[in-house]
């Protein structure tokens, strides 16, 4: 049986280090300068850069184990809104999933309102069984 390849590997900071900051960063919806700061509060200087890289990397890895294929980030309930916003001078739809405890989950910015738009959304999510009327 072939060993697997350490991806810790040639990282300046120590697995425990990067794990920690990467489960904070997903666990509790920090921006990478929120765990960059309360990283430096326990002496590890590090940028927020940095931080987003190893998110990017390590985060779906983590997710995967942490929750397997049958749970998300977010609570057992979620809700999802709608609502109409202006970005950059054009007017598009804003789609939220946000938990029973208020927190985003995640959210879609889609220039068309229709059902194929809110489905692919939906399952994303992992509600396979969406019915979406008009």
């Amino acid at each position: 049986m072939a060993q697997r390849k350490n991806p810790f590997k040639r990282h300046r900071f120590p697995r425990e280090i990067i794990l920690m900051a990467v489960r904070w960063y997903c666990r509790y919806s920090l921006s990478c300068r929120d765990v960059r700061d309360m990283l430096a509060e326990r002496g590890v200087m590090v940028d927020a850069s940095t931080i987003h890289r190893r998110v990017r990397k390590f985060g779906p890895e983590i997710r995967k184990r942490a929750y397997g294929a049958h749970r998300s980030w977010g609570g057992l309930q979620w809700h999802v809104d709608e609502t109409y916003v202006r970005v950059g001078g054009r007017w598009c739809y804003l789609w939220r999933i946000v938990d029973q405890c208020g927190q985003l989950i995640d959210f879609r910015l889609t220039v068309r309102r229709n059902a194929n738009a809110a489905r692919a959304f939906l399952n994303k999510r992992g509600r396979r069984s969406v019915c979406i009327t008009h």
